[in-house]
């Protein structure tokens, strides 16, 4: 939450008070966001699948998951909140300057892929748990 607040700030005070030495922002600027959560998604299906058949039990490889899901969910959320600032800078302004409809356009789809990758990360973290007792009976019963 800090670090959107932090992004939402600073992305907020630079496109209104310097949005006109700003260059114009690419429409699929937010987009390597969703490559990332597109390889997370095919990790976290791989991971869970290998941890409910007792595969991976222990792995480094787990460990290192978790690790990118942290990262990945601060960056998400730092994201979200710059491109939420960008959105709330430029909105108010958005028929009185031309130039302000495709920054909107930008900062709305890297704000979806912003969420997309936080969602992600957060099923990759829960996905990189270690199955509980009651876990294990359930899949044994709903399985059997």
């Amino acid at each position: 939450m800090v670090a959107g607040l932090i992004g939402l700030v600073l992305a907020y005070s630079a496109f209104k008070f310097a949005y006109g030495s700003l260059p114009r922002l690419p429409t699929l600027s937010g987009i390597s966001l969703f490559g990332l959560a597109v390889i997370e998604i095919a990790l976290a299906i791989s991971i869970r699948a290998r941890i409910r058949d007792g595969r991976l039990a222990g792995s480094i490889g787990v460990a290192r998951a978790v690790v990118l899901a942290k990262a990945s969910s601060l960056l998400g959320a730092l994201m979200l909140g710059g491109w939420l600032g960008v959105l709330a800078a430029l909105v108010p302004s958005l028929g009185e300057v031309t130039a302000v409809a495709g920054d909107v356009r930008s900062a709305a789809v890297g704000a979806g892929c912003a969420v997309l990758l936080l969602g992600v990360a957060l099923w990759l973290e829960h996905c990189c748990r270690a199955p509980d007792r009651d876990d294990r009976d359930r899949d044994d019963h709903t399985t059997g």
